[in-house]
């Protein structure tokens, strides 16, 4: 039988169904496309090619960041920079980027916080117009600091040991000064360091010779010394091929631009003084301290400054002194005084050495050793016969930034033995530079551990393999870097394989205070506020590293002026890489761009979902303009 339809036919009835439905599909995707569309083209602001996108991001081609390149540069300051980005992050929010003017060409060798002018106002008691006397707000400089007209990119290490460019420091005068002591000649368009000094006329390593024969300088346990009143600082040049890093340090204006010739040549120094403030070192530093005819009263104000150098002396640490009063049976005729006087300058430096139970080691010609005893128990015993000075009680010994020296002893680790060393013994060198340091091992330091140093080790290895494909560190295109922030010295470490060397520098008044963990480890380095200027001259750094400084500083001060003393201790095509995160780095960009830096932003090594981001700035080249002839 056949069965009712009454509803029509099912195939027509099936097809008007799907028909129905395949409209309602098409209308809404169409409505859909068509919204789309309509706010692309309202809101688009996608770049329509690669030179759009590197102008959003504020970047510019590689190129362009070599149109103002010194022409007597070896290398390209940026050459290698792959300043490819992976974000996009607006950096200009204004048309309106502020300019820093240059200076005036007075200011080309400007030293902040060591200028004579304001250093003048100052008592010279002990000294004191020679510290450290920072300018207030209201007379800090808000322009660039000029580089000579003709300067030069220096030379490369190690032929700048022996060689400057003259138009880059225009002083002839330690030339003339020191012509005899071979200090410094001039030969044609450059310098010539010939090694010498006023206690070494056969030259600096010769000098190093005759104190290797009296103490073991390459055994690996001397590392870090200190040279006061380094004069050019060849002492510091010709230990360096010793594996030992001295800071060299000398006062300003002594002798015309001595420590911008020390780091010229790529030899550590900066500006400093006895005055009345400590060293801005840490507590039991530096293996070895050297005077060569620095003409610093050691036996003035109850031997004041040889108790300073013993603060920052390691236990079992050498001074050196050469010069007067040493050997004055031989020289006080050309000394121009008498022996008397001069008899009497030694006797007292021997008592202030004896009270503080330096043991002499030997004086032989013109050199004179004492050596600081392991610990204090010997010491603490002998204070019943010896009253005078007494130990310190209540004090931190590494606390140096703006401090007042005392006449009384920095008191040492505890130690159980006669024979054991005060704080713990050091690996010797190169081994050193990875061991824990003893610091690190006592727990002294709250919330630093083996692991945590080990932690910070592969952290800036593979930072620095990352830095190496984008800017020539190891290709000697730097030799003076500064780590602004070097925590443990961790960068320090990662780059020593290559011919550079680290200024590490630990923010004053920190919480973690780890720069006695950095001398340590056979590094060296300072106390810092970087609210303040640098004691240095301009142009005498390579690299600067700035990890996280600018998110300790941005509430301390205006972070215009710390940029202003960086472009200041910059030398031009000088290299800068920052590391903070995205809003920080970001006005850095905006205030360099009127400093006539060239800077990118790159993602962070480990990828783009890291808050942390790097920006890497070059300083171009530009120089000041010559005066006219009247």
């Amino acid at each position: 039988m056949a069965r009712d339809y009454s509803g029509g036919s099912p195939k027509h009835h099936q097809l008007e169904s799907k028909k129905r439905r395949l409209t309602w599909i098409f209308g809404v995707s169409a409505l859909c496309i068509v919204c789309y569309c309509l706010g692309a083209w309202q809101t688009t602001s996608a770049p329509v090619n690669r030179s759009e996108l590197y102008n959003r991001v504020g970047c510019d081609e590689v190129s362009s960041q070599m149109k103002n390149s010194n022409t007597s540069s070896s290398e390209p300051a940026a050459l290698h920079l792959d300043f490819e980005s992976h974000h996009q992050v607006e950096i200009n929010k204004s048309d309106a980027v502020q300019k820093f003017p240059p200076c005036d060409m007075t200011y080309s060798e400007y030293t902040p916080c060591q200028d004579p002018n304001r250093g003048r106002k100052f008592e010279r008691q002990m000294l004191k117009y020679r510290e450290r006397h920072c300018p207030t707000k209201e007379e800090q400089l808000l322009c660039l600091i000029p580089a000579p007209p003709k300067y030069k990119t220096p030379f490369r290490w190690p032929q700048s040991r022996d060689f400057a460019w003259y138009d880059n420091i225009p002083h002839r005068e330690l030339s003339i000064e020191k012509a005899v002591q071979n200090w410094i000649q001039v030969e044609g368009d450059r310098f010539r360091f010939p090694g010498g000094g006023t206690m070494f006329p056969r030259g600096a390593d010769a000098y190093i010779d005759d104190i290797n024969a009296l103490i073991p300088l390459t055994k690996g346990q001397i590392r870090t010394a200190i040279d006061t009143g380094c004069g050019v600082a060849s002492w510091g040049a010709y230990l360096l091929k010793r594996n030992i890093l001295a800071m060299s340090f000398a006062p300003r204006d002594t002798h015309a631009a001595q420590v911008q010739f020390a780091l010229e040549r790529g030899v550590p120094a900066m500006i400093g003084v006895f005055a009345s403030k400590r060293l801005p070192y840490p507590a039991r530093a530096f293996d070895m301290a050297h005077c060569s005819r620095c003409l610093i009263p050691w036996q003035n104000y109850d031997g004041m400054y040889l108790v300073e150098v013993d603060r920052v002396l390691r236990p079992g640490g050498y001074w050196i002194l050469s010069g007067p009063p040493i050997n004055w049976k031989k020289h006080w005729r050309g000394w121009e005084r008498t022996q008397e006087d001069l008899k009497q300058e030694q006797d007292a430096i021997e008592g202030v050495a004896k009270s503080l139970c330096w043991k002499k080691v030997i004086e032989k010609n013109d050199l004179s050793i004492w050596q600081k005893p392991l610990n204090h128990i010997e010491c603490i015993r002998s204070r019943k016969v010896v009253k005078t000075p007494h130990i310190c009680k209540s004090d931190n010994p590494d606390m140096a930034w703006d401090r007042n020296m005392e006449t009384c002893i920095t008191p040492l680790p505890e130690a159980n033995n006669p024979n054991d060393v005060a704080g713990g013994a050091l690996e010797k060198w190169p081994e050193r530079a990875f061991a824990i340091p003893p610091r690190i091992s006592s727990g002294s330091i709250p919330g630093i551990t083996p692991e945590k140093l080990k932690e910070d080790n592969d952290l800036w290895k593979d930072r620095v393999e990352h830095y190496k494909r984008i800017i020539p560190i190891s290709k000697g295109r730097y030799r003076n870097v500064m780590d602004m922030n070097a925590y443990l010295g961790g960068f320090a470490a990662a780059v020593s394989k290559y011919p550079v060397w680290v200024m590490n520098t630990v923010p004053a008044n920190t919480n973690q205070d780890t720069l006695g963990v950095i001398y340590e480890r056979g590094f060296i380095g300072t106390y810092q506020d970087w609210c303040e200027a640098f004691s240095t001259y301009p142009r005498t750094y390579d690299l600067i590293h700035a990890g996280g400084v600018f998110s300790i500083y941005q509430d301390r001060c205006d972070i215009t002026y710390i940029l202003l003393e960086m472009d200041r201790i910059l030398r031009p095509e000088g290299t800068v890489i920052f590391r903070d995160t995205v809003e920080i780095l970001v006005k850095i960009k905006a205030i360099t761009d009127g400093m006539r830096w060239k800077s990118q932003i790159m993602d962070h090594e480990s990828g783009p979902f890291n808050p942390e981001k790097i920006l890497v700035a070059v300083k171009t080249y530009w120089t000041g303009e010559a005066k006219k002839q009247s």
